[in-house]
């Protein structure tokens, strides 16, 4: 298999009470699995793919085989953003940002309450599914979204931190309440991992 799912760096029910323990499990071992063998079905028919990362294969979405193309954007996204997704999460992170990625949101936001506020709202107004990102561009963050699995990088943009919208990342606890979903979401956020994407996003 050219592409495999990454183990959740840390146990289901670390993320208690803000992301459940049932939905973290449906979440990575289903839907993550899923965009992963979809994304290696596409490969089996194209085989030069596997040589690629999924983030260059979401990166040039022009260069992969029209057969192929829209499997590897739906599902080459949604590995590319799980895998992501896990990372700048973590048991007892979330408070106030710190580093670089602090200085950048005072300096561009005005507050990381205002950025928040922005963010939560702008990922809420998202129709149907998709994401919230924070993206670098011109020497500033901006908030923007995509539907589906649509990832930035095939925008040309390195995604700083993103939070999943999907109703498969909230609505076993959150229902459809999905502004409730976003401002608990912030109590998991892994600042160290956040500050790393935004020195790769700088270069």
């Amino acid at each position: 298999m050219a592409y495999e799912l990454p183990p959740l760096p840390y146990d289901y029910a670390a993320l208690e009470p803000h992301i459940d323990e049932a939905t973290m499990k449906l979440h990575h071992d289903k839907h993550h699995q899923t965009y992963v063998t979809n994304l290696n079905g596409a490969v089996e028919k194209h085989p030069e793919l596997g040589k690629k990362s999924p983030e260059e294969l979401v990166k040039d979405l022009a260069s992969i085989p029209e057969d192929v193309r829209k499997v590897v954007q739906n599902n080459g996204g949604g590995h590319v953003n799980h895998t992501m997704f896990w990372q700048i999460m973590k048991p007892s992170g979330g408070g106030e940002p710190t580093g670089a990625i602090a200085e950048q949101i005072k300096a561009d936001f005005g507050s990381f309450e205002d950025f928040k506020k922005l963010f939560n709202e702008t990922t809420a107004k998202q129709f149907g599914s998709g994401w919230g990102w924070l993206i670098f561009e011109g020497g500033k963050l901006k908030v923007v979204t995509t539907a589906n699995q649509d990832n930035p990088l095939s925008q040309g943009h390195y995604p700083i931190l993103g939070n999943d919208v999907w109703e498969h990342a909230y609505y076993l606890k959150y229902q459809n309440k999905r502004p409730d979903y976003l401002a608990a979401w912030w109590n998991t956020v892994n600042w160290e991992e956040v500050n790393k994407r935004f020195g790769t996003a700088k270069k």
